[in-house]
Order: structure tokens, then sequence, then C-alpha cells
């Protein structure tokens, strides 16, 4: 749980770069990559993902205007509505809340959560789904970039190899 604006902002700032630099590797063809066929396919994850950002922010009660609708076709369209609403979001909270509300109880999804908790869930949210993109990455044959650490890929870069 968050505690104070500015911490959420950095890691905001960090975990939404991490999303727009996992959509980078994306490809138009890859969004229909799916493990099953009725699976998600990973061009919903990443709708998902992005059209997530503003109902939950909404939902706690600041104001954003919330992305909706099918999921494009077009990587570019989903990265650049990401980007925008990532930007709405970090706007809405610093504009919106103060560190001293952020242990307040909202109403949220039929629970009482703490605002600094919401925060909280809409990164862990993300990541999750950015998990299970990186899986259909692999299965479409695309990149997977390193987030927290170097991909398995990414080892090269650092002249070793690949940790089993």
């Amino acid at each position: 749980m968050f505690r104070t604006i500015a911490d959420f902002l950095t890691a905001w700032k960090t975990e939404s770069d991490s999303t727009l630099k996992v959509f980078g590797e994306l490809t138009d063809k890859s969004l229909e990559q799916r493990v099953t066929p009725t699976g998600r396919s990973l061009g919903v994850l990443a709708w998902h993902i992005t059209t997530s950002l503003t109902e939950m922010i909404n939902h706690a009660g600041l104001p954003v205007e919330v992305t909706s609708g099918e999921t494009p076709a077009s990587v570019a369209v989903i990265a650049a509505v990401y980007a925008r609403d990532a930007k709405a979001i970090a706007t809405a909270v610093e504009a919106g809340w103060k560190d001293s509300q952020l242990g307040d109880d909202i109403p949220m999804y039929g629970e009482q959560w703490k605002k600094g908790f919401v925060l909280s869930c809409v990164i862990a949210h993300q990541c999750h789904h950015r998990g299970q993109m990186t899986v259909l990455m692999r299965q479409a044959g695309l990149k997977v970039p390193g987030v927290y650490g170097p991909a398995y890929e990414e080892w090269a870069a650092f002249e070793a190899a690949p940790q089993a």
C-alpha cells in the first residue's frame, strides 16, 4: 500500500514505462496469439491492461475519462491509448489525492479499500497481466524484454549464459 503520492508516482513511471516496453515488442499479427482457443489473446490482454487503468481510478473517485470499447487491431493504437491514460492517471492522482488521504477507506468492488491500496492494485493488476503476456509473446516468437532484470535472451548482452 502506498503511503505517499510521490512514492506512487515514482513506481507508476517505472511500471508504465515497463508496460510500454512490453507493448513495444508486439506486432499487429501477434495480437491474435492465444494459449487456448477460448483464452484471452495477447491483444485482449494488452487492451484489458489499458482499459482497466482508467476504470479502476475512476471507480476510486478520481475524475478520469474511462477508456472502453473493442480491442483495437493495432499495437500502435493500444500503446498510444495506454500512454495517454497512464499520464492521465498520474495527473489525476497527483491533483486529486493527498498523502494524508491514502489511508482513507473507499468502496471498491463490494469491499472497502484504502486509497493507497487502490494505487498498489492498479500497479499489481497490470504486472499480473504483463506476466501473462510474456508467455504468449514467447509462443508468438516475439522478443520478451527484461522488466525486473534481464530476460532469457538478454543474458548474451552481459556476455553470460542464461540462468537455468
